[in-house]
């Protein structure tokens, strides 16, 4: 019997194809511009979105697409290769604009 033992819940099962399992249970998240509805796809709409909503772009660090807000401290770091443009990064975006952005799955 060949599998992996999986510990959730306080319950330990075996799982014999995890891949299967993992596959199944793993949802890619995407950022939606709510106002109109619009699933962003890449760095150039989110920046149309970002500078509409007032922030400004920070060129000082190579590595990063960086925002800032003149009326705020907050910062927006993004990695500049948007392959690596991850959950938590959506979730900083929702953080900062309330109204105009949601992470939904897809």
């Amino acid at each position: 019997m060949a599998g992996v033992w999986v510990f959730k819940n306080g319950v330990v099962r075996l799982v014999e194809n995890p891949g299967d399992e993992q596959a199944s249970t793993v949802r890619r998240k995407a950022l939606l511009h709510t106002p109109t509805n619009e699933v962003i796809t890449s760095y150039a709409t989110l920046e149309r979105e970002l500078l509409g909503l007032g922030w400004e772009r920070y060129y000082e660090e190579p590595d990063l697409l960086q925002f800032h807000k003149r009326s705020s401290i907050d910062l927006i770091s993004l990695p500049k290769d948007f392959s690596r443009f991850k959950s938590i990064h959506m979730y900083d975006i929702v953080v900062k604009n309330r109204h105009s952005f949601k992470v939904i799955d897809l």
